[in-house]
C-alpha cells in the first residue's frame, strides 16, 4: 500500500483494500477523514521489521478524533504516542498524546481527540517559570524558551520502557518519551512523509 495520505472520498473498492490490509481500522464516519500509515523507525528495524501503524483522523468541528492500530510489536506492552514536529532525531517540538497498550498478539488500539490537523501548533510567546515535576535522566527544565508558533504534523511511537525494547531485542537506549521521561527507543513514525509535509497537514477542519 502506497504510504501517502489517503482520502476516503475514494470508490468503495479502494476503501475495502484498506481493510484487507488492515482489518483494526474501523469505516470512515465522514467524507473528510484520513487515513495514512506508520513505518518503522530506524532504530526499530532489526529488532522489529513488521511493525506496522495505521492512522484515521475525522474532523467534527471544533476538534478532530485520531484512531491508530498497530500491530507487529511484542505483546502485552506499552508504547507511548507523540505529536512531533518532524518524525526522526531531533523531532522538535513534541506533544505526549497518551499510551497504546498491546494486546497477546502485538496489536493495540487507542482513539485520540484534540486538534489533528493544518491547525496543529505549539507557542511560547515569552519565557516563565515551568514546575519541576521529574527528575529523572531528561529532568524538567524550570524555564521554558520562548518561540514563535511552530506547526506540528507528524507522529511518533515510543517503548515505555528501555527494559521492554531491551526484551524485544531492541537497543536499551533511554529517551524522554513517556509521562516520567525514561522511554525506551522510538518504534514507528512517519518519516513516509517530507519533514515539512507531515500527514495531519493534509486535515482540513
Amino acid at each position: 500500500m502506497p504510504s501517502k495520505v489517503h482520502f476516503f472520498l475514494a470508490a468503495t473498492a479502494g476503501f475495502g483494500l484498506l481493510l484487507v490490509a488492515y482489518p483494526l481500522i474501523a469505516a470512515p464516519k465522514s467524507s473528510n477523514s484520513v487515513a495514512f500509515e506508520m513505518v518503522v523507525s530506524v532504530g526499530a528495524t532489526t529488532c522489529l521489521p513488521d511493525a506496522t501503524g495505521v492512522v484515521e483522523i475525522r474532523p467534527i468541528g471544533p476538534v478532530e478524533i485520531m484512531d491508530v492500530s498497530v500491530q507487529g510489536l511484542p505483546p502485552n506492552t506499552n508504547f507511548d504516542f507523540f505529536v512531533v514536529q518532524v518524525p526522526k532525531a531531533p523531532f522538535g517540538v513534541s506533544w505526549y498524546q497518551g499510551d497504546i497498550e498491546t494486546d497477546k498478539h502485538g496489536r493495540g488500539h487507542q482513539q485520540f481527540v484534540g486538534r489533528f490537523s493544518i491547525e496543529t501548533f505549539a507557542v511560547a510567546p515569552g519565557s516563565a517559570p515551568a514546575p519541576v515535576v521529574f527528575n529523572g535522566p531528561f529532568p524538567d527544565a524550570s524555564l521554558n524558551p520562548p518561540f514563535n508558533p511552530i506547526q506540528m504534523y507528524h507522529l511518533g511511537l515510543w517503548f515505555d520502557s528501555s527494559a521492554d525494547a531491551q526484551s524485544a531485542g531492541c537497543p536499551a537506549t533511554l529517551t524522554p518519551f513517556n509521562g516520567e521521561h525514561n522511554a525506551g527507543i522510538q518504534v514507528l513514525n512517519t518519516s513516509n512523509f517530507p519533514d515539512d509535509q507531515g500527514p495531519l497537514r493534509s486535515v482540513n477542519p
